[in-house]
């Protein structure tokens, strides 16, 4: 049994996995209570959490003299810079650490959180994609949970529980598809940025929008389950499910297959990480729907067209490579978004200039924290250089 109230030190509070969090701990007040917050750079919106949930520590992860001078100003108590991230993630009355930061800036503090011993309910999927070889092992050694909150993830892990690792034959990913999966390769020669943000089914940030539309996500989904689950790439799939319900599947030596299905919402993930190994009654949450069977009768799967997604290839690729390869990824798939985004690059060039990074790079086996982020920002430079050279 779960010995409540659990203590949340939230990493990535204004984000959209960390605004969800906090949903769940005002509907469940009894359950949970929020010890700890750190964001980057809303401050005003991390100033109205810090006046709703009172925690004992608020930082700020200030990346520019604006932000910083914004926060001295509305959050004088708050510990600026990385050391902040780094106290929130080992702060010693937290039960349960909530990595909600996006890019690379969570993995220090998920990696001290796992030193402090602290269960971890990780959303930051660079985390895993660039290290996963080191947060393993350093769980295992602590003997500390990673509790997944992607909602693909959280199917797999709840479909998982129970069952015994040698009956998986196959885990199946679900995909939407995103904005881009019935369009021609010509039509997706011309995406817009407003095109490209228009996902189907899912409201997120900009970032793991494209990363969406791309399917590079599921590409580095595809990653980060090989690191939670054990199964190897080849008994791992992704089905396209345009409709979202069905969030993912795991298929056993006997044939049978289980699915975790909802309509999507990352509230219930959330939940289910921060109750584990117990589940909340959503009696009375509105931000989760009923799911009513006969209104989504027609449910359709497809195959992955992958000629259309060239991310998702050069991801899988990376991943089988291992070593500082998903770091390369990652890096150069930020900086190619970024370009995208502030309209310097055409969408397809994403694809292009990370397979050039890819490429390019000479790989270095079992890296350690630094050379991991090493590579990743070298990636993002040797990116940049490859727009400049064309632009």
């Amino acid at each position: 049994m779960t010995t409540f109230p659990k203590r949340i030190a939230l990493l990535g509070s204004t984000g959209s996995i960390g605004r969800q969090t906090l949903d769940v701990v005002r509907q469940f007040p009894e359950q949970f209570q929020v010890v700890a917050l750190a964001a980057r750079s809303n401050v005003s919106l991390l100033a109205q959490q810090v006046a709703e949930f009172q925690p004992q520590l608020v930082t700020c992860f200030a990346d520019t003299p604006e932000v910083e001078a914004r926060a001295r100003e509305l959050l004088p108590q708050a510990v600026l810079g990385e050391q902040g991230l780094l106290e929130v993630a080992t702060h010693p009355e937290a039960d349960i650490v909530v990595a909600a930061t996006s890019g690379l800036v969570g993995l220090k503090p998920t990696l001290a959180a796992i030193g402090a011993r602290k269960a971890i309910a990780l959303a930051n999927k660079e985390t895993l994609v660039m290290a996963g070889h080191l947060v393993m092992q350093a769980a295992q050694r602590a003997g500390v949970p990673i509790l997944p909150i992607d909602s693909e993830h959280s199917a797999i892990w709840q479909c998982l529980r129970g069952e015994e690792q040698r009956d998986i034959a196959r885990l199946f990913l679900t995909a939407s598809g995103g904005p881009f999966r019935s369009a021609t390769l010509e039509e997706i020669q011309g995406v817009t940025i407003a095109q490209a943000l228009a996902h189907p089914t899912w409201h997120m940030g900009p970032k793991i929008t494209i990363d969406s539309a791309t399917l590079m996500n599921k590409g580095l989904e595809v990653i980060e389950s090989r690191w939670l689950f054990g199964v190897p790439y080849e008994r791992m799939e992704v089905v396209v499910h345009p409709e979202s319900i069905i969030h993912s599947m795991v298929e056993f030596v006997d044939g049978s297959i289980k699915l975790q299905a909802s309509l999507p919402s990352m509230h219930i993930p959330i939940m289910n990480a921060l109750a584990y190994p117990q589940r909340l009654d959503r009696t009375g949450a509105e931000f989760i729907r009923e799911l009513s069977w006969p209104t989504v009768a027609n449910l359709h799967f497809e195959a992955l067209d992958l000629p259309r997604f060239p991310c998702f290839r050069l991801a899988l690729e990376a991943g089988r490579r291992g070593g500082t390869y998903p770091s390369v990824l990652v890096g150069a798939d930020e900086e190619a978004v970024e370009l995208f985004l502030a309209g310097k690059i055409r969408f397809v060039q994403i694809a292009e200039f990370i397979e050039e990074a890819l490429e390019r790079h000479t790989a270095i086996e079992q890296p350690d924290v630094t050379t991991t982020l090493e590579t990743c920002a070298w990636a993002r430079r040797m990116v940049r250089e490859l727009w400049k050279k064309r632009a």
